[in-house]
């Protein structure tokens, strides 16, 4: 199963909010998810991400989108799972 990091759309009509959630690559946009990590609403520009499960599903193997990618280093987690890879080695 490969599970990626991604976006579900939420809200109302032209007001969209989004949850960041680890979902199999194979389920529909707004199916069901393994885990809910965060919420994006770009409108209001507030991210809300809890850096723990993040971390626990990048290094898990999870593969992130460019859009998910992006609010994670705006947030200094890919930052920090850089680091710990290195680390690692």
């Amino acid at each position: 199963m490969a599970v990626k990091l991604r976006l579900t759309r939420m809200g109302a009509k032209k007001r969209p909010t989004y949850r960041i959630v680890a979902t199999d690559s194979r389920r529909p946009r707004d199916g069901e998810y393994l885990e809910l990590i965060g919420t994006y609403a770009p409108l209001d520009s507030v991210t809300k991400i809890n850096e723990e499960v993040a971390l626990k599903w990048l290094n898990n193997g999870a593969i992130p989108t460019d859009t998910v990618k992006n609010l994670f280093s705006k947030e200094g987690i890919m930052k920090k799972f850089t680091d710990s890879k290195k680390k690692g080695n």
